[in-house]
């Protein structure tokens, strides 16, 4: 391919209660070239986990996709039928969900849930789909597949159970993972060995992955690129290490002061304020109730995406005279 992969162009999602409709992903726009990690980076409900589901055509009533574009190796997902979408799913694009204990049918078999994965999409017989579940059982290392494969989801460890996700994942070889907060139930040991396994499998496989997290050291070790993403909206794209160098949006300065590794005994760095709720947006810059660089304009309308250096861009009228 000579294109990106994936590309979101402008993409919003609402959720529909009664009153006004809840915009929960706002032009939202990306792109992931093959072999890409693109790390989606924000706190807990700015939108991260919808804009995934929105890929993968899965928002659930009362929500819907109501405008923009998510066009992968060149189709428009938005303009396929119910049968197409389910021959993509899991087949050329895998979604590794947040939590394995829910995400996992406690009644099945792991090795039945992986060989189920390779039945549907045409890739084993009944027959084969034991011995395929070993072998990717073995991929992801895990101890005595041969036997793990019999074994119910409580059984595992919660590190277990996210790499027979991640074995499910990769069952049909996918060109593009989305990795929806893959460590978060996990102990910060586990944690190092799931994002070194996806990695390699990254690696082995020629993958592309989108990266959904809030932690900014996980996008640092693991990502080429990072959006940054609040109230529903993209408001800083580009190469992670420039961003991380020369932050340009007032909440990535925030996000990377946060971090801990100050002097012994100094204070950590907040964000004052809270994330606004989807039905009290401000009418301007959702970040500008928090923001310490805000003025007047800030307060008029939802700023446009500026550039601000090679492949960077930012939302926020402090660039607005580059």
């Amino acid at each position: 391919m000579t294109g990106p992969l994936l590309e979101v162009a402008h993409l919003r999602t609402e959720f529909v209660t009664g009153g006004a409709p809840l915009v929960a992903v706002d032009d939202v726009s990306f792109s992931l070239a093959p072999g890409e990690t693109l790390g989606l980076v924000g706190e807990s409900g700015s939108g991260k986990s919808v804009t995934a589901f929105s890929i993968m055509r899965l928002v659930q009533p009362p929500g819907r996709i109501t405008g923009g574009e998510i066009r992968f190796n060149g189709r428009d997902l938005l303009t396929l039928d119910e049968e197409a979408m389910r021959r993509i799913r899991g087949a050329e694009i895998a979604l590794i969900f947040q939590e394995p204990s829910s995400a996992l049918n406690p009644v099945f078999t792991v090795g039945d849930q992986i060989g189920e994965v390779l039945r549907v999409h045409g890739r084993a017989t009944r027959a084969q789909a034991r011995t395929r579940a070993v072998e990717l059982l073995e991929a992801v290392r895990m101890p005595d597949p041969a036997h793990r494969v019999d074994d119910y989801p409580h059984q595992l460890s919660g590190g277990q159970r996210q790499r027979v996700l991640i074995a499910m994942a990769l069952a049909c070889k996918p060109s593009l993972v989305i990795a929806d907060e893959p460590t978060t139930a996990l102990d910060v040991t586990v944690q190092a060995q799931i994002m070194e396994l996806l990695s390699e499998m990254k690696t082995q496989f020629q993958l592309s992955l989108l990266l959904i997290t809030h932690d900014l050291g996980v996008v640092a070790e693991s990502a080429d690129r990072v959006a940054i993403m609040y109230a529903g909206r993209i408001v800083e794209e580009g190469p992670v290490r420039q961003i991380f160098r020369s932050p340009a949006h007032p909440y990535t300065r925030g996000l990377l002061a946060s971090i801990p590794g100050g002097a012994p005994g100094s204070r950590l760095q907040a964000i004052e304020g809270t994330v606004p709720r989807l039905d009290q947006l401000p009418p301007g810059c959702s970040f500008a109730p928090r923001c310490p660089s805000r003025f007047d304009l800030c307060d008029t309308a939802p700023p446009p995406p500026y550039e601000v250096g090679p492949g960077q861009r930012a939302r926020c009228y402090l660039h607005r005279n580059r």
